[in-house]
């Protein structure tokens, strides 16, 4: 489940429906494409002199025009490729769009353009998959050639030094000529026993019969002659497939990496035993479309999930022979790190707690952020990397290298967290001549840059109180880019950095939201960038030059609202040094005042490790425009970063470990009262609402804080932790039987008996993330402890993240209403 962003939002970005060119034959002229309003939904149109409406907010968002998404370069750098959403659809489609000229729509048959190159070593050739088939081309574009054709879908793929291309499908490695056409099978892996053709008999029975019997010993003579005769073919025929190199039955295949020469195979393994669900852990559908419940197979709870080491292991394709990896090499491999924590468990049941050392779980890293392998071979093959990770106890990151020959690990960086290591931040890889490699490591309590030279001391290209991210080395070797709030916690750029020097230049000042890419020349970026009241655009820009729009895909209804953008705000704590940012909505008119104070809505998002309160567009633009309706019905809103929260760095971050639930609701308080001292609201007029881990923060303020909240929706909220999933749950409260304490203390249905005020709880049937269920146990809960002031709404259709406008629309007037009864 660690590919789940977990707890979050539903980042479905508002996707483009701009007016396109569609590419079309030679022989006829370009017609221009455009969607108009009688293509959507009818709904009532917004404009700047009409109120907000929930009905137009919870609409489709086509209305909103749909914005690019998935951008790529083209090989030449002459234009980008972007997908965009149909308009009443769910499809998708596919366009061009030249960095002069109009985008065109490209048909079916260019779709395979739509991909990732990767460039050979000399920079000549280009390859991708595309549809599990592997394609070639020039590295500018030309030429492009289909290399295979098959519904057996290409795992993985790379270039060696000559040029020739390395594939795996499942547990076999191939190499392909591009210019002949020619594949053939490198190696391939079998978990299973090797057979032995004569071998030697080992039991007294066999023994006596191949001495008595002459047609059995026969039998043992002509096998032997005939693996003799195979093991000689093997050794001059170069036409035979090579042996395969047999595994552990009883283990499966999780990774296999060649290096690019294709002599040596990192192959990663597991134990076939265990699953990320149980037998028992379903969803059930009740609105099947047979007429019967379905029972849908779900994921495991954190309380029961079995997490298996892997074991990793280095395969000589040349000579045959395998090297099995130790982790002896890794410092801290079976150290106890969670002593503390099981005597302080132990001891609250009156018991002991001998610590003693344990060999950890360790797997390859896994990052729910990055796009690149935790296996990561120097440029010319001769030297190997790998990030693991203690799986089990989430306390340490190791980065590595390998003896090629023997196996060996060499520790060349730890990180060690007393919390947990951070699951995303984790880019590493070689410096483009091979002397070292570059990572990013929160240890200095914010995602920075380092080198590490292989023998040497680790320096740091990056330094501050800023968030590095989205790392990208240049050809040269000698400049990264990257992407980094330093200016403001909430205001992203693209940097770069001298590799040798430490020079840190802003390649970019757009004051907003910022992704890229860095163009094949490395001479421009293609951004795709947004701000407060703007979803997001692609703009090109000559490095060391100024940005240009590329595409403009807001609907003009959108655009011509004069939207509140939220003003993004530092407001003080009294529990750290730091301020707590958000994002505050000042109400339009005083319809709502008493005795000259204001009503407000707090709303916390989702995911616990997500930004919200920065100056770029948001996940959660439904909730945006929601914000501007309160605020122009009299409402003050806060959309606030509490603590956890993504973006300020590794004590924020961890300020959550064994203790979920209560930082965040204290940082909402001191927000209720810089509120009334700064926007005149009423401390007793103060509701809250948030969905997924926000839902659970209104579960949290209610039930603990009783005293400063009058009311709170809930949306598809955790109410117990020891039932939501391993991947999350386990790095900030350990697990269940190790640490009962923490989850015990950070559970909503542990203090259910503190509900005084109204409660709206609502929840997806269908949601595989956060399951219904855990809705389920916490009414019967508070029906136990006869508590009058709650209501549920239950959606049958909906997964974790609502698709339906109407679910939306009656998730959100059940949310006014009930901040209008209660607030009012």
């Amino acid at each position: 489940m660690k590919k789940w962003i977990g707890l979050g939002v539903s980042l479905s970005l508002v996707t483009a429906c701009a007016s396109v060119t569609p590419l079309a034959p030679e022989s006829q002229a370009p017609k221009t494409a455009t969607t108009t309003a009688a293509q959507l939904t009818p709904v009532a149109t917004l404009t700047s002199e009409t109120p907000l409406t929930l009905k137009r907010i919870m609409a489709n968002p086509d209305w909103m025009g749909n914005a690019p998404q998935n951008p790529l370069w083209a090989a030449d750098g002459k234009g980008v490729y972007y997908w965009q959403k149909q308009a009443n659809s769910k499809l998708y489609q596919a366009f061009y769009q030249p960095l002069n000229g109009q985008a065109m729509e490209l048909p079916f048959a260019k779709w395979n353009q739509m991909e990732h190159k990767q460039l050979s070593q000399d920079g000549s050739l280009a390859a991708w998959l595309y549809e599990g088939n592997l394609f070639v081309s020039q590295a500018d574009g030309s030429n492009a050639r289909q290399l295979t054709r098959d519904s057996d879908s290409i795992d993985g793929f790379r270039f060696t030094q000559d040029n020739a291309l390395l594939f795996w499908k499942g547990q076999k490695l191939f190499e392909l000529n591009p210019s002949s056409g020619l594949t053939r099978l490198k190696t391939e892996l079998v978990f299973g026993q090797a057979p032995q053709p004569g071998k030697t008999p080992d039991t007294y029975l066999a023994k006596q019969q191949r001495r008595l019997i002459q047609y059995v010993d026969q039998q043992y003579l002509n096998a032997e002659a005939k693996a003799k005769q195979q093991a000689q073919r093997q050794q001059q025929d170069g036409s035979l497939a090579p042996k395969p190199f047999y595994l552990n039955a009883s283990e499966r295949l999780v990774e296999l990496s060649p290096s690019p020469s294709g002599r040596y195979l990192m192959v990663v393994v597991t134990d076939k035993e265990g699953s990320w669900r149980s037998d028992h852990d379903i969803m059930p559908n009740y609105l099947d479309k047979r007429g019967y419940v379905d029972a849908v197979p779900a994921r495991a709870r954190v309380a029961e999930a079995v997490v298996n080491p892997h074991r990793l292991m280095v395969l000589d394709t040349q000579t045959g022979s395998k090297a099995d990896i130790s982790w002896e090499g890794l410092p801290g491999f079976d150290e106890d790190v969670l002593a503390k924590v099981k005597q302080e468990n132990a001891e609250r049941d009156g018991g002991s707690y001998e610590s003693k050392p344990e060999l950890r779980v360790i797997r390859l890293m896994q990052d729910w952020g990055w796009q690149q392998s935790a296996i990561q071979w120097s440029p010319k093959g001769d030297q190997l990397a790998v990030m693991l990770e203690a799986a089990a106890d989430n306390k340490d990151r190791w980065l590595a290298t390998v003896d090629l020959a023997s196996g060996k690990l060499t520790n060349q960086h730890r990180l060690h967290d007393d919390a947990w290591v951070n699951y995303t931040h984790n880019e590493f890889g070689w410096k483009r001549d091979g002397s070292a490699l570059y990572y990013l490591s929160e240890e200095s309590g914010y995602s920075q840059l380092y080198i590490k030279p292989l023998n040497g001391k680790a320096r740091a290209l990056t330094q501050g109180e800023f968030v590095v991210s989205q790392v990208t080395q240049n050809q040269a070797g000698d400049r990264f880019f990257f992407k980094a709030n330093v200016n403001h916690p909430g205001q992203y750029e693209v940097f770069s950095v001298d590799s040798q020097s430490g020079e840190l230049r802003q390649e970019t000042d757009l004051k907003g939201g910022i992704d890229y890419q860095l163009s094949p020349d490395e001479q421009q970026l293609l951004l795709t960038a947004s701000s407060r009241t703007r979803p997001p655009e692609l703009f090109v820009q000559p490095v060391g030059g100024s940005s240009t729009q590329l595409t403009h895909t807001v609907s003009d209804e959108f655009a011509a609202y004069p939207w509140q953008a939220g003003d993004i705000v530092a407001l003080p704590s009294s529990h750290q040094d730091k301020p707590v940012y958000a994002r505050i909505y000042r109400p339009n008119n005083d319809s709502k005042v008493k005795e000259g104070k204001y009503p407000a809505v707090i709303f916390t998002h989702g995911a616990g490790y997500l930004q919200n309160a920065h100056f770029g567009w948001s996940g959660y633009f439904r909730e945006f425009m929601f914000h501007n309706l309160l605020a122009q019905q009299g409402y003050v809103v806060m959309d606030i970063d509490y603590r956890g929260s993504k973006g300020y760095g590794r004590d924020w971050r961890t300020a959550t470990y064994r203790n979920m639930g209560h930082s965040e609701v204290a940082d909402m308080i001191d927000g209720i009262d810089w509120m009334a001292d700064t926007l005149s609201v009423d401390k007793d007029r103060v509701g809250t609402y948030g969905g997924s881990y926000g839902g659970f923060l209104t579960f949290m303020a209610l039930f603990t804080k009783a005293e400063h909240f009058q009311a709170g929706a809930a949306l598809r909220p955790v109410t117990d932790w020891a039932h939501y999933n391993y991947g999350y749950t386990s790095n900030i409260l350990n697990t269940p039987d190790v640490d009962p304490i923490a989850y015990e203390r950070s559970s909503p249905i542990e203090f259910a008996q503190g509900l005084e005020d109204p409660l709206l709880i609502m929840s997806g049937v269908l949601d595989d993330n956060v399951f219904f269920q855990d809705s389920v146990r916490l009414v019967q809960r508070l029906i136990e402890l006869e508590k009058p002031s709650f209501e549920t709404a239950i959606y049958p259709i909906e997964p974790h993240g609502f698709r339906e406008p109407s679910s939306w629309l009656d998730e959100y007037r059940r949310i006014y209403k009930l901040m209008e009864t209660n607030l009012n």
